[in-house]
């Protein structure tokens, strides 16, 4: 690990402050369950790290008349928890369940969740985000089996947020406040497909800090089905999150997305479609999986992330309408 200035800054206008203009020199340390790792396999050398975990503005789930509000620094934990998460979002308690590891789930924040860098061993090895040598890509003919079956390159590795599917789902947006303001951002545009190595796959700007994700009024019924190859601590290999609008019975709208199958989480816009007017029995959330998967481009190794899929939206919906409305 390369020596750093190390800042502990006790407001947000101070961290802003300490923040850089482009992407390299300063990182912003919360959880740290990502960042350590990253610094100490050389892949990010800041010349400072700035500490957020003391900004008290950045904690706390509260309710507030638009939905809820969910701090940053709120650990996975806590959301896993949450009474009111629990019973009227119970997509993001899942998803954040989902992870095996106490010590992760009582480390890692909301905001670190959104802003981790993508897991992809190619990456990590230093071959960048676009795994190339020499010009040429080495995901589609080397080690795919994790890798992406969405997005049709040239950027392959898959998104490794827990809650990015969920929030997507529900309808959030989250905030990013830099020193001259703030912007709320759909959480479906926050994750960004890079098309070369000068892009970062969120729309996070190197001046700012993500501070909190506000989830709509909750008016649906939710869950999120992670399918594992084991249930101790490993990345899952695919996810599906939904959101249900009900009349009674009746779908009047849905969102599916899946989650560790594009370098996105993948809204598969079909399957919401064809849920619209339907009840959720076996065979139309079988068909919805079924629909979530068209256009899937499978690589050489990966072809089972395929029916992985459809499984885990079938079993999503299914749990979904057990939800409480």
């Amino acid at each position: 690990m390369q020596a750093f200035e190390y800042a502990n800054p006790a407001t947000l206008p101070d961290a802003l402050g300490l923040l850089a203009s482009e992407w390299g020199p300063t990182d912003v340390l919360a959880g740290g369950t990502d960042l350590l790792s990253l610094m100490k396999e050389y892949l990010h050398t800041p010349k400072r790290v700035v500490n957020i975990k003391g900004i008290k503005e950045l904690a706390g789930i509260q309710k507030t008349g638009a939905g809820l509000r969910i701090g940053a620094l709120v650990t996975m934990d806590e959301i896993a928890t949450n009474a009111e998460i629990r019973n009227e979002y119970k997509s993001l308690a899942d998803a954040a369940a989902g992870i095996p590891s106490p010590q992760i789930r009582h480390m890692g924040t909301a905001g670190g969740d959104l802003c981790q860098r993508p897991r992809c061993w190619y990456y990590r090895q230093g071959f960048g985000l676009l795994a190339t040598k020499d010009g040429q890509p080495l995901v589609p003919d080397g080690e795919n089996k994790y890798h992406a079956i969405f997005g049709g390159g040239p950027a392959y590795f898959v998104s490794a947020s827990s809650l990015g599917p969920a929030l997507i789902a529900l309808g959030a947006s989250v905030k990013l406040v830099s020193a001259k303001g703030s912007r709320d951002v759909p959480a479906a545009k926050f994750f960004v497909i890079p098309k070369d190595e000068r892009t970062r796959e969120i729309a996070l700007r190197p001046n700012e800090i993500l501070t909190e994700i506000l989830v709509p009024g909750a008016a649906t019924k939710s869950a999120t089905y992670e399918v594992r190859q084991k249930e101790a601590l490993d990345w899952p290999l695919a996810v599906a999150a939904v959101a249900l609008r009900m009349n009674g019975a009746t779908v009047t709208s849905a969102k599916v997305v899946l989650g560790h199958v594009a370098p996105i989480p993948w809204e598969a816009a079909a399957a919401g479609k064809l849920l619209a007017g339907k009840t959720i029995t076996a065979a139309t959330a079988e068909a919805a999986g079924k629909a979530a998967v068209e256009g899937a481009q499978p690589l050489s190794q990966n072809a089972y992330k395929t029916q992985l899929a459809k499984v885990a939206v079938k079993r999503a919906l299914l749990d979904a309408v057990k939800a409480r409305a």
